[in-house]
C-alpha cells in the first residue's frame, strides 16, 4: 500500500469513526419542554419506578453546549442520575446571534433562569427545585439563589465555580490587557474564536499532547472515540454575548465584585451569605480553566449551615464525565442529592 493510499485508508476510518461518535453522543431519552428564543428546556424521561420529589435541574456554562453532561452512554452524568431516580432537566442556552448583544447576567439571572424554574415547577408539581450549576453556570446560580435567598431552591449543587478573580492570574491578566469596551463595541459579541484562544493560551500544549496521545493509542477504537468528542466539545465553544462579556470583564475579572459583596443584579447588591440553602461544591485538583484560588471562597462565603467542598484528582472536565466522575463523583452526588431531595 502506497502512502497516499495509507493515510486515505486512515482518513476514511476517521470520518466513520466520527460520525459514530456524533450518533452515539447525548442519547439518553428526553422532551422538550419550553423553548424561548435559543433557549431550550429539555427534561429527561425518568427510568424508574420511583423517583426523588425535588426536581433537578443542571445549568449550563454560557460559553459550552450542555452535551457534556450526556456525553454517551456510561460516561453520562444525565444517565446516571436519571436512573438512579432523580427528576432531571436541562437548560441548553443555545447560540447567541448579533440580536443577544445587550443580553447581560441580569437576564439570565432575573428572568431566564426564574422562567424556567417555573416551568419545571408548573411540570413536576413540586415547588421546591435543586440548582446544578457548572462552572459559569454555577456563577449563575449562585447569584440567582442570593436574589431570592427565600425563593424555590433546595439544594445548591456546584461543580467548578469561579467566583475569586484574584485566583485566575493568567485570565485576569489576559483581561486586563483587553479593551473589552472596544470590542462589544465594534463586535456585539465575542466571537467563538477569541473564548476558544482564551482557552487554548491557559495549555499552549493541550492540542500537539492530543494528538501524540492518539498516535500511541491507534489501534484503541473507543479511546479514540472518547477523545474525539471531548475534543469536539472543547471546539465548540459558543460565542459570549456583549454586555454580559462587559460584566464579566470589568465586574468579576477586574474588579472582583462577587466575592467584595458588590456584584449587583437588576440594581441590587447580591450577598452570598444571604445563601442558606445546602451547599455542594465540587472542584478538580488540577483544573487549569478553574484553579483552586479562584473556587475555594464559595463555601467560605455563603450562610449555609450545610455546606460542604470536595476536591477530587484531575481537571476541569474530570467533575464531570471520564473514569474519576464514574466511580467517585457521579456517587457521592447522587447519595448527597438523595439525602435532600426527599
Amino acid at each position: 500500500m502506497t502512502l497516499n493510499e495509507l493515510m486515505s485508508s486512515r482518513s476514511a476510518e476517521l470520518v466513520a469513526l466520527e460520525q459514530e461518535m456524533v450518533r452515539e453522543t447525548a442519547t439518553t431519552p428526553k422532551e422538550l419542554l419550553y423553548a424561548r428564543g435559543t433557549l431550550r428546556l429539555y427534561h429527561y424521561l425518568p427510568q424508574t419506578d420511583d423517583i426523588y420529589r425535588v426536581p433537578l435541574m443542571l445549568v449550563m456554562s454560557i460559553v459550552s453546549k450542555p452535551y457534556v453532561f450526556d456525553l454517551t452512554h456510561g460516561q453520562s452524568l444525565i444517565e446516571y442520575l436519571v436512573q438512579a431516580g432523580f427528576d432531571v432537566y436541562l437548560i441548553d442556552w443555545g447560540t447567541p446571534r448579533s440580536e443577544h448583544s445587550s443580553v447581560s447576567i441580569d437576564d439570565y439571572v432575573a428572568d431566564w433562569i426564574p422562567d424556567c424554574i417555573s416551568q419545571v415547577q408548573r411540570h413536576s408539581g413540586e415547588r421546591e427545585i435543586s440548582l446544578l450549576g457548572y462552572c459559569l453556570g454555577g456563577i449563575l446560580t449562585l447569584l440567582y439563589a442570593a436574589l431570592e435567598p427565600k425563593g424555590p431552591v433546595k439544594n445548591l449543587p456546584l461543580l467548578t465555580t469561579p467566583i475569586n478573580s484574584e485566583g485566575m492570574e493568567m485570565q485576569r491578566q489576559l483581561a486586563t490587557g483587553i479593551d473589552a469596551d472596544r470590542m462589544i463595541d465594534m463586535l456585539g459579541n465575542v466571537p467563538t474564536e477569541v473564548v476558544q484562544a482564551g482557552f487554548q493560551i491557559q495549555r499552549p500544549l493541550q492540542t500537539t499532547a492530543g494528538q501524540l496521545m492518539l498516535m500511541n493509542k491507534s489501534t484503541d477504537r473507543e479511546f479514540i472515540k472518547v477523545h474525539m468528542r471531548l475534543v469536539r466539545w472543547g471546539d465548540e465553544a459558543l460565542p459570549i454575548p456583549g454586555e454580559t462579556f462587559r460584566q464579566m470583564h470589568h465586574d468579576i475579572f477586574l474588579e472582583n465584585k462577587i466575592v467584595r459583596g458588590e456584584f449587583k443584579v437588576r440594581g441590587r447588591k447580591m450577598n452570598l451569605r444571604d445563601i442558606r440553602v445546602p451547599v455542594l461544591h465540587v472542584l478538580a485538583q488540577h483544573d487549569h480553566v478553574v484553579p483552586y484560588p479562584a473556587a475555594r471562597d464559595v463555601i467560605q462565603l455563603v450562610g449555609s449551615r450545610d455546606k460542604e467542598e470536595w476536591v477530587i484528582p484531575g481537571g476541569h472536565v474530570s467533575v464531570v464525565t471520564g473514569l474519576g466522575a464514574v466511580t467517585r463523583t457521579w456517587p457521592r452526588l447522587a447519595a448527597w442529592l438523595a439525602d435532600r431531595s426527599v
